[in-house]
């Protein structure tokens, strides 16, 4: 979710309840070090985000360690190392995913960040490099035996990036294997999807990542679900309320190039399934100034209200 989960949308998810935990897009242990203004900033929240994990991710145990502090030293409550991201510029530095093929270095992290902090620590990781190299329950030992108090199994390898299907299989035997807690992931694209995979793999929480983007309520639905009632979709009044919000917030706090990017990108997704959605992210395109985006947009939902 990196370049997604920013304030804004954290702020936004957590408004709409239902969801018991947002993180940070990933940051990057370098910057943070060396307090590059830009790193920096990624990590501004406020209290209502609580509780918010910070993910970080890298390949060198010190620096991982003191970018751990960092994430100490502002407050937040859970330091969430990543090391299941499949970006080949991530795997280029010997990070995210790739310490899946170099377990004596993804120890040493762990170990190193654990024994750095209090702030309790979490594990993110893929089932492996690829499928016939499968490091996940290892890994997990690892966690286990170096005071990791949570971990996080995206049910795809890392060599299949997004593509095929997730196997929950290995939530599954992952959850039988370790005694900490273990918080599955991959295709929960709907309410149901989250209740089905608690109750076929046993794991003690899901993370849901892109199929927030198109519909940020699944944390509410999920959680009605899960508490015996019913999952109800949102109304376009709903949409257009949020995307008000969500989008003033982004034109008081972001510059103009920043805002305008952000602005088409986000309405693609909040109009997704729309009628005539199509039609208007098309016409953004076009559109030069994060004020012609927000204006279009709202005379998008305007038509639809009356239509």
């Amino acid at each position: 979710m990196a370049g997604i989960t920013d304030r804004d949308f954290r702020l936004a998810i957590r408004r709409l309840g239902g969801c018991g935990l947002v993180s940070m897009e990933f940051i990057s242990s370098e910057g943070l070090v060396r307090q590059r203004p830009s790193t920096l900033r990624m990590l501004h929240f406020v209290d209502e985000e609580r509780p918010i994990a910070v993910q970080i991710y890298g390949s060198e145990p010190e620096k991982m360690a003191a970018a751990a502090r960092l994430v100490e030293e502002i407050g937040a409550d859970i330091c969430d190392i990543n090391m299941g991201c499949p970006a080949n510029k991530v795997l280029k530095g010997c990070a995210g995913a790739a310490l899946m093929a170099d377990l004596p270095r993804a120890r040493a992290i762990i170990g190193t960040v654990r024994a750095a902090i209090r702030t309790p620590l979490s594990v993110k990781f893929r089932v492996g490099m690829r499928a016939g190299d499968l490091t996940y329950l290892e890994l997990a030992r690892i966690c286990e035996g170096e005071g990791v108090q949570a971990v996080t199994l995206h049910a795809r390898s890392a060599h299949q990036q997004f593509s095929g299907r997730a196997d929950w299989e290995h939530i599954a035997r992952l959850k039988a294997a370790t005694s900490i807690p273990v918080i599955g992931n991959g295709d929960v694209g709907t309410p149901e999807d989250a209740c089905r995979l608690l109750a076929e793999t046993g794991c003690d929480g899901v993370m849901i990542g892109r199929a927030s983007l198109t519909n940020p309520w699944i944390f509410r639905q999920s959680a009605a679900l899960l508490a015996g009632g019913s999952s109800r979709e949102a109304t376009l009044a709903e949409r257009h309320r949020l995307i008000t919000w969500h989008f003033a917030a982004v034109l008081d706090r972001e510059d103009e190039r920043t805002a305008l990017h952000k602005l088409r990108k986000f309405t693609g997704w909040y109009t997704h399934g729309l009628p005539d959605g199509k039609l208007l992210r098309r016409r953004l395109s076009e559109l030069p100034t994060a004020a012609a985006v927000a204006t279009a947009v709202e005379e998008f939902f305007a038509r639809r209200s009356a239509a």
